[in-house]
């Protein structure tokens, strides 16, 4: 019986999938190839290329293999491109689900562990964030993920299907070895930007807004390491397996590091000055975004490994210097 990953390329999916291999599974990898990477993805594991809202390619792959559950990472996230294109966020995420939940319908697969995010709960009412408050999106990734998530529930009560939900924070680092990390064209999370500037590839970092009700101003989130991310997925499909109802939860460090915080640790880890300047707010970005991950460790029995923000910019800052130009695979070979 395999486990189907959608957007296995990707930089969380790549991480689930080696973890997935590691842990004795049998995989399969669908990714389109948009953002992902073919040399992100471990050898063991059968590769599709094609996209998740195209029914026939993917009734294909059900069809040759025995998939006993999917694992969901294909889905555009970049909070300001969704504002500027909201349609294409809804295409590819909300409409790439309903094609993806039409397919498993009809090959009788009961079992979804979803890549969710706490952009669905946008400005919160409490921090920490529990999986019981309000999802008030105020960006269309968040929007397109929950209802992603409410179209997951409707097929659950329809059909059986189980899912959970894996509402996550920031995301970060990279494997130890370096073998696998971040590599997006063009690059807007956080730490890896911090890198680039950090190797002489930017001039300097620019934080969006100094002017937040939060400590230092910036922006404070939840930090939690790719590979402890990728070990709840299998914890969450695991407990799919063991017939559990479907359910959510929040995977995060529990603990909040503003920009400029994250910025000093950059600089202690590389031991470079990494020059940065502040900039206006960008749209749709709420102040403060922090988990209550305390379900997910009781229920799920997750540990996470990494739960310092210097050891987890450690292992990105190592991919970075191993990989100076990332998978280096843009010229017709993603």
């Amino acid at each position: 019986m395999a486990i189907l990953v959608l957007g296995g390329a990707g930089y969380i999916g790549s991480h689930t999938v080696d973890r997935l291999i590691a842990n004795g599974y049998d995989v399969a990898v669908v990714d389109n190839l948009v953002t992902g990477h073919k040399a992100a993805i471990n050898k063991k594991a059968r590769f599709y290329e094609g996209d998740v809202r195209d029914k026939q390619f993917l009734n294909s792959v059900f069809d040759k293999e025995n998939i006993e559950g999917v694992i969901h990472f294909a889905a555009f996230s970049v909070v300001p491109e969704s504002m500027a294109k909201p349609l294409k966020y809804f295409d590819n995420n909300t409409g790439g689900m309903i094609s993806l939940l039409e397919v498993m319908h009809e090959h009788d697969v009961k079992k979804i562990v979803f890549s969710s995010t706490a952009a669905t709960y946008g400005e919160p009412k409490q921090i920490p964030i529990k999986e019981t408050d309000p999802q008030v999106p105020t960006n269309p990734y968040g929007e397109s993920k929950l209802a992603m998530e409410k179209i997951m529930h409707w097929s659950d009560v329809a059909y059986g299907i189980k899912f959970v939900a894996l509402r996550y924070f920031n995301v970060a680092g990279a494997k130890a070895d370096g073998s696998i990390g971040e590599d997006h064209h063009p690059e807007t999370h956080l730490v890896p930007i911090i890198l680039q500037v950090a190797s002489g590839e930017r001039d300097e970092l620019t934080i969006f807004g100094d002017d937040y009700d939060t400590p230092d101003g910036t922006n404070v989130r939840d930090y939690v390491h790719v590979v402890d991310l990728a070990d709840a997925h299998i914890l969450a499909l695991k407990y799919l397996q063991a017939g559990n109802d479907s359910d959510a939860f929040n995977l995060g460090s529990s603990t909040g590091f503003s920009n400029k915080q994250m910025l000093d640790a950059a600089r202690e880890v590389t031991g470079k000055p990494i020059p940065a300047t502040m900039g206006p707010r960008r749209a749709g970005d709420p102040s403060t975004l922090i988990a209550a991950s305390d379900k997910a460790r009781k229920v799920l029995g997750w540990k996470p490994q990494f739960d310092d923000v210097h050891e987890i910019i450690k292992t990105a800052w190592n991919w970075k210097q191993t990989h100076p130009k990332g998978y280096d695979d843009r010229k017709g070979n993603k």
